[in-house]
């Protein structure tokens, strides 16, 4: 009995003897440390941590968001898309001119005569002469390109033109030349007159709007013929 346990221990002892031999181990230890010091030195997916791959991966959007707009640098020419938004600002402008409006609660734009003066008492001018009439604008939002100036007599309906579709002026300023030949078809009497001024644009019996100039036709004056020279009997 005790030569079998001997025989057991003996193949036992064989048996472990031939697997060790047998088992590719590393000469040392030391061996074995640098076989581990070189797989934690790959740059692998395995070796990234924990908090940097719960990182998400920056999107197109991201980088876009992150890159700084290009500036445009001094004295460089615009692009086209900047051309083209320049383009739709000048049309918007003209635009919002075209459909300007003025408030519907303003008066009318009106005439202050200067010369004669409004203050003045009613004024007369001997047929012949030259007349001179001067007068600047009030309340007048939207001014006229061009403006008409004449002058009516109710006493033979006749209408004398002084000035055609004359330019605009801050400040109006007409002569008016009374000779027969210079004065129009109608002679003129010795009656009262109107002056009116009007935009050249619209009709004289137009219904004045608010800011715009309508037809002035406040200020009138006297002209007369001198009568000849009758000698006493």
């Amino acid at each position: 009995m005790r030569t079998f346990r001997v025989g057991r221990l003996l193949s036992a002892l064989f048996l472990f003897t031939s697997l060790s031999s047998a088992w590719p181990w590393p000469p040392s230890v030391q061996h074995l440390d640098g076989l581990i010091y070189r797989r934690q030195d790959r740059g692998s997916a395995s070796d990234t941590s924990p908090a940097e791959t719960a990182r998400p991966s920056p999107t197109p959007a991201d980088d876009a968001a992150e890159t700084p707009a290009p500036t445009k640098a001094a004295g460089t020419k615009s692009t086209g898309s900047t051309k083209a938004a320049k383009g739709g600002t000048s049309k918007t402008k003209d635009a919002a001119t075209k459909t300007s409006s003025v408030d519907a609660r303003l008066p009318p734009g009106a005439v202050n005569m200067i010369t004669p003066s409004a203050l003045a008492q009613t004024s007369y001018y001997k047929v012949g002469d030259y007349v001179t009439f001067a007068w600047n604008y009030t309340s007048l939002s939207i001014e006229p390109s061009k403006i008409d100036v004449f002058v009516s007599c109710q006493a033979n309906s006749a209408t004398y033109t002084i000035s055609n579709n004359a330019s605009f002026e801050p400040t109006g300023n007409v002569i008016w030349d009374t000779k027969p030949e210079a004065s129009g078809t109608a002679p003129l009497l010795t009656e009262t007159y109107t002056l009116i001024i009007h935009d050249a644009s619209k009709e004289v019996t137009s219904i004045p709007q608010a800011g715009h100039l309508g037809s002035y036709n406040q200020f009138q004056f006297g002209m007369y013929t001198p009568q000849p020279y009758t000698p006493l009997s």
